[in-house]
């Protein structure tokens, strides 16, 4: 049940053998290429495109070694430390490429970039991102500011966390095992839950609070030097996004918040409770929810993929049988679950903090559905395998869906109730409360002093009522959650990505179930493309423009129907 690294490197001293040999590369491709690309015809500059990607991948293998070592481990800081100070002096050396590309005259980058076959889209995210380059030296300093400051601080929140341990009401536990009595069937259990919870944090409170603000003024001085109109302008442009579409998810989402309110109303009348608290936001309608062993979620959720494509389940097969997978918690280990697209040579690589609940069965299918996406994108090279952060949620998000659609197969009416509220309350989860983060941070990146905590707890209270309305009560306690998400450090911005895929995914989904021509086909090019097209190319293979606020308007009315199915589906029963 964990990792095998081995198909990147037997041991640490392979690691360091490679990151010298892409130093020694680094330092060569300098030598030949600095200064002269404007003397390249359109085939050599195309072979150093290939070269120099091949350097990156090098760094690429090590540092996703590395990574997944301290992701694990957290005594493994002191070498992350180390490998990211020789990935950053390697960086030194390529950095000139993109800059000397950038400057090129217009006509020679454009004949590049018409002969440049699947690097097409990657030349031209440059040539449209120039103007936020600096000068060399400058990017160089960058970089190496880059160690001490926002990466820096984003260790110490890890390092911090997995270290933290909770009271359960018997002993000391982690993060995911507190946060998983959250959705206990037992309504005490989920309350001391809460308050141990909170009670864990308040000590941390000062230090996580001064991390946030380290990390909102590093993004400010970041945004001035590169002349970016807002905190939030690096994310759009990495995500190959516009503002104007961003906003429109946004405002959308604002607007039906109402589909929440109604929900927690109907939950509130199921439970039988007068009043709803925070720490009622997940409790199950079926009481006798039993634990779900991972044996058993491997095989519901490869049964969903098999019914979609055979390709799927035996990509889904491979991580089970490759140990491509790190399933339970443990001592040193971060939080949360990820995918790890590694390099196209190796495979992804998944965590997991798996702790026998119904919604890790949906964690398990999320995670591999990143990976099949990340194991698709292979053929298009290191470059262009990472997908936007929009596109890259996709892939996960329709994979909880054929998994729900699978779960939904053998259940009676009574079954089904309480995994049907389940999967709203994922949506709500992916899509408005991802909002409701994307709403906190803007109001804290755009208050440019130092944050007291009580400022934070106040900002975060009011945007979560935002969305609960009077349908649930926000305690005291809830005021200190905004500390423990670690997208605000780590990924500023990052959120409204899931907010962005998932009404994507309710869309196409209903394409599916419609019966779209060739779908499946579709689909696998759509991932197998990973992010050599943007993402207004790939989604218009759907016919949909996500440009346009009917777009979103379709993707909320589809969470809208699935709330009337319940609500429907409750009156039958």
């Amino acid at each position: 049940m964990n990792w095998d690294l081995t198909p990147l490197f037997q041991n640490i001293e392979e690691a360091q053998n490679l990151i010298e040999e892409a130093q020694n590369d680094a330092i060569f491709f300098q030598k030949e290429y600095k200064n002269r690309l404007y003397t390249l015809n359109s085939n050599e500059f195309l072979e150093s495109l290939k070269h120099y990607e091949r350097i990156n991948e090098k760094i690429g293998r090590v540092m996703t070694y590395i990574f997944l070592r301290f992701a694990t481990d957290s005594s493994e800081g002191g070498v992350l430390a180390k490998f990211e100070s020789e990935s950053t002096k390697i960086e030194e050396y390529l950095i000139f490429y993109d800059l000397e590309f950038a400057k090129l005259p217009l006509e020679k980058q454009n004949n590049f970039i018409e002969n440049s076959g699947i690097y097409k889209f990657y030349l031209e995210s440059i040539q449209k991102e120039s103007i936020h380059m600096l000068d060399e030296n400058s990017e160089k300093i960058m970089m190496k500011k880059n160690l001490t400051s926002s990466s820096a601080w984003s260790r110490l929140f890890d390092e911090q966390f997995s270290k933290m341990k909770f009271f359960d009401g018997e002993k000391y536990v982690s993060e995911e095992e507190i946060l998983s009595l959250l959705y206990s069937n037992n309504r005490e259990t989920r309350k001391k839950a809460q308050i141990n919870f909170t009670n864990g944090l308040k000590p941390h409170q000062p230090l996580l609070a001064y991390i946030f603000n380290q990390i909102k003024k590093d993004l400010k001085i970041d945004c001035e030097i590169r002349n970016y109109s807002s905190p939030e302008s690096p994310r759009h442009i990495s995500n190959k996004i516009s503002q104007q579409s961003v906003d429109s998810l946004v405002n959308t989402v604002n607007e039906n918040f109402d589909i929440v309110h109604k929900f927690y109303e109907l939950k509130k009348e199921l439970l039988g409770y007068d009043k709803l608290y925070d720490y009622d936001r997940y409790a199950p309608l079926n009481l006798n929810e039993k634990k779900v062993t991972f044996e058993e979620a491997k095989e519901i959720v490869l049964n969903s993929f098999r019914n979609f494509s055979e390709e799927f389940y035996e990509i889904a097969l491979k991580a089970f049988d490759e140990k491509w997978i790190d399933v339970y918690p443990k001592e040193g280990k971060r939080g949360g679950a990820f995918s790890h697209s590694a390099t196209p040579e190796v495979h992804p690589y998944v965590l997991l903090n798996y702790t026998n609940q119904r919604r890790d069965i949906f964690t398990l299918a999320h995670e591999l559905g990143h990976a099949i996406h990340q194991y698709l994108a292979k053929d298009v090279g290191f470059l262009n395998q990472d997908t936007p952060l929009t596109t890259a949620e996709t892939a996960s998000v329709f994979s909880e869906m054929l998994l729900f659609e699978e779960m939904k197969k053998s259940l009676s009416k009574e079954e089904l109730i309480p995994i049907y509220a389940g999967k709203l309350e994922d949506i709500f989860a992916t899509l408005f409360r991802q909002i409701v983060f994307t709403n906190f941070e803007r109001r804290v990146h755009k208050n440019e002093d130092e944050l007291k905590e009580n400022q934070y707890n106040l900002i975060w209270q009011e945007e979560n009522e935002r969305m609960f309305g009077e349908s649930l009560i926000l305690t005291e306690n809830y005021k200190l959650w905004w500390s423990y998400i670690p997208h605000f450090i780590h990924s500023p911005f990052y959120c409204y990505s899931y907010s962005y895929a998932q009404i994507l995914v309710v869309s196409i989904f209903g394409l599916y179930k419609n019966g779209f021509a060739n779908f499946t086909t579709e689909y696998k090019n759509f991932l197998a493309s990973g992010g050599s097209k943007s993402p207004k190319e790939q989604i218009s293979k759907f016919n949909y423009d996500i440009d346009k606020k009917e777009f979103w308007e379709i993707g909320v009315n589809e969470v809208r129907n699935m709330l009337n199915e319940f609500e429907n589906l409750l009156k039958e029963s």
